[in-house]
C-alpha cells in the first residue's frame, strides 16, 4: 500500500514533479495555436504546414497515449514518466531550433510521443505513491495547479511570441524538464513493473496511429487532388478497419472492443467526438482569426481566450457536484448548446473587433458551456464501465477527444474552402472562419441531441472522478486505474 504523506517533504516533491510534467504537455496543447501566424511568416509556411504543426503532435499523442499507460504499468511508472519528460524536452529543443517547416513538423510528432509517455504517468504516480487518506487531496492539488498552468499557457505563449520569439514557446520546456526529471529520479518511488502482463499490442497501436495519419494527410492535401490523395484516403480507411479486426481478435488488445458493449459508454464517446472536434477546430482557427483578421497581437489573442480556461478552473468542481445531484443528462445537453452559442457569437469577431463587445461575450458563453459539460462527461465515462476498467475507459475517452480535434483541424479548412494562403488574406480567412464556426456549432448541437437521447442517470454506487478541477480545453481529464474499489 502506498504510504507517502502529502505533508512530508517527499510528498511535496512528488506533487511538484508531476505538476511540472503534466503542465509541459498541457501547455503545448494550447500555446502553439497562438504562435501559428508568426511561425508561418518566419518559416514561409502555407496553411497545410500550420495544420501539420498542430496535428503532428496530436496524432502521436492520441495514437500512443493508451500504450504509454501500459508501458508504465509494465516497466515502472517513474521510469516511463522520466523517459517521457526527457524525450519531450529533446523534441521541444528540436522544435525551437527547426530551420524549416518540415523539421518542425517532425519534431512536433516526436513531442507527441513524449507526451504520450508522460501524460498518463503523472496522475498514475500520485495514485501509486500517496497514502489513501491523502490521495484525494493530492489529486485535487495536481489537477488544480495543472489547470492554472493551462490558464496561463495562452497568455505566456503570446508574450513569448511577441517578445523573445515563437521558438521560446518550445525552448521553455527544456529548463522545466531539467528541473522535473532529477526530482522524479530522486524523490518519486517506483511503482508498477515486475507483475504479470500480457503481450504489448504494438500492431494495434501502429494501425490506429497509421489510420489517423493517413486520413489526416488525405484531408489536408485534398485541395491538391490527385491519385496519391485518393490512395492515401482509401489506405487510411483500410488501416482503421484492420485496427478494429486486430483489436477484436487479440487476447490483450490495447482497446478491448467489448468495452463498447455499454451503450452509455458508446453514447458518451459519441458526445465526446462531437464536442472536442468542434473545440479542436475552434482553438486552431480562433487564434488565427484574432491575429489575421482582427489585428490582435499574439499576446492579445492569447489573453482573449483566457476566460474560457479560467472559468473551467474556477467552476468545474462545482459543476461536477451539481451533476451528481441532477444527473448528467441535462448538463451534457445544455453544455454543448452553450458552446454552440459561443461559437455563433464568434461570427461577430471580424476586422477591428472590440474585445469587450465582440470577443468576450463569445468566450464567456463558450467557457460556461465547457464548465457545464466536462465534469459530467468524465463522470459518465467512468460510471459506464466496471471499476477495474475505469483507467482504460478514461484513456479511450481522452484519446477519442484528441483524435476528434485532430480530424477537425484537418477537415475544416477543406470544408470551408480555405486556401493554402488564406491566413495571409484577412478577407478570405474571415469568410472561411464564419463558415467553420457554423459547422462547429452544428457538431455541438449534434452532440447535445445524442446526449439528450441516450444518457441516463448514474447509479448511486458508481465510480466517481478523482480529478474534480480541470482547466484543459483540448481533452477531458485522464483518470487512473482504480485499486479495485469504488470511489
Amino acid at each position: 500500500m502506498p504510504d507517502v504523506r502529502l505533508a512530508s517533504p517527499q510528498g511535496k516533491w512528488i506533487l511538484l514533479t508531476t505538476i511540472l510534467g503534466s503542465s509541459m504537455a498541457m501547455l503545448d496543447s494550447t500555446v502553439v495555436n497562438v504562435a501559428l501566424p508568426r511561425i508561418g511568416e518566419d518559416l514561409d509556411a502555407d496553411l497545410a504546414a500550420l495544420q501539420w504543426t498542430v496535428n503532428a503532435y496530436m496524432l502521436t499523442l492520441a495514437g500512443l497515449i493508451l500504450l504509454g499507460g501500459s508501458l508504465g504499468d509494465r516497466y515502472g511508472r517513474r521510469r516511463i514518466f522520466v523517459i517521457g519528460v526527457v524525450w519531450f524536452a529533446a523534441a521541444s529543443l528540436l522544435c525551437g531550433l527547426a530551420p524549416n517547416a518540415g523539421v518542425l513538423i517532425a519534431a512536433r510528432a516526436l513531442q507527441g510521443v513524449g507526451g504520450a509517455l508522460l501524460t498518463p504517468g503523472s496522475l498514475a504516480l500520485i495514485q501509486a505513491s500517496f497514502h489513501p487518506d491523502d490521495r484525494g487531496r493530492a489529486v485535487g492539488l495536481w489537477s488544480g495547479f495543472g489547470g492554472i498552468g493551462a490558464a496561463v499557457g495562452p497568455f505566456l505563449g503570446g508574450w513569448l511570441v511577441d517578445g523573445p520569439g515563437w521558438r521560446w514557446v518550445f525552448l521553455l520546456n527544456v529548463p522545466l524538464a531539467l528541473l522535473c526529471a532529477p526530482i522524479a529520479v530522486r524523490h518519486v518511488p517506483e511503482s508498477g513493473g515486475g507483475g504479470k502482463h500480457g503481450r504489448f499490442d504494438v500492431l494495434g497501436a501502429v494501425l490506429g496511429a497509421l489510420s489517423l495519419a493517413l486520413v489526416t494527410y488525405a484531408l489536408i492535401e485534398a485541395p491538391e487532388g490527385g491519385l496519391v490523395v485518393a490512395v492515401t484516403a482509401v489506405t487510411g480507411v483500410a488501416a482503421g478497419i484492420a485496427f478494429v479486426v486486430v483489436e477484436k481478435r487479440r487476447p490483450d488488445p490495447m482497446m478491448p472492443l467489448d468495452i463498447f458493449a455499454s451503450r452509455q459508454f458508446t453514447a458518451v464517446n459519441l458526445v465526446t467526438l462531437c464536442v472536442y472536434a468542434a473545440l479542436g477546430g475552434f482553438f486552431f482557427l480562433a487564434a488565427l482569426q484574432l491575429q489575421v483578421v482582427s489585428g490582435y497581437s499574439a499576446l492579445g489573442a492569447g489573453t482573449a481566450l483566457l476566460p474560457t480556461t479560467a472559468l473551467m478552473l474556477l467552476l468545474s468542481a462545482r459543476s461536477g457536484a451539481l451533476a451528481d445531484r441532477i444527473g448528467p443528462r441535462i448538463p451534457l445537453t445544455v453544455g454543448p448548446l452553450l458552446c454552440a452559442a459561443g461559437m455563433l457569437l464568434m461570427l461577430r469577431v471580424g476586422p477591428d473587433a472590440s474585445y469587450v463587445a465582440d470577443v468576450l461575450p463569445a468566450v464567456l458563453v463558450l467557457g460556461f458551456g465547457l464548465v457545464t459539460l466536462v465534469a459530467p462527461l468524465t463522470a459518465t465515462v467512468l460510471a459506464s464501465v466496471d471499476v477495474s476498467r475505469a483507467g482504460l475507459a478514461s484513456g479511450i475517452n481522452n484519446a477519442a477527444a484528441r483524435a476528434a480535434g485532430l480530424i477537425a483541424v484537418a477537415a475544416l479548412p477543406l470544408l470551408t474552402g480555405m486556401g493554402q494562403e488564406a491566413y495571409r488574406s484577412p478577407d478570405a480567412f474571415d469568410e472561411a472562419f464564419d463558415q467553420a464556426m457554423a459547422l462547429c456549432a452544428g457538431l455541438l448541437a449534434a452532440g447535445a441531441v445524442v446526449a439528450f437521447a441516450t444518457v441516463r442517470r448514474l447509479p448511486p454506487d458508481c465510480t466517481r472522478p478523482e480529478c474534480r478541477t480541470h482547466g484543459g480545453v483540448m481533452a477531458p481529464p485522464l483518470e487512473g486505474v482504480r485499486s479495485g474499489r469504488r470511489l
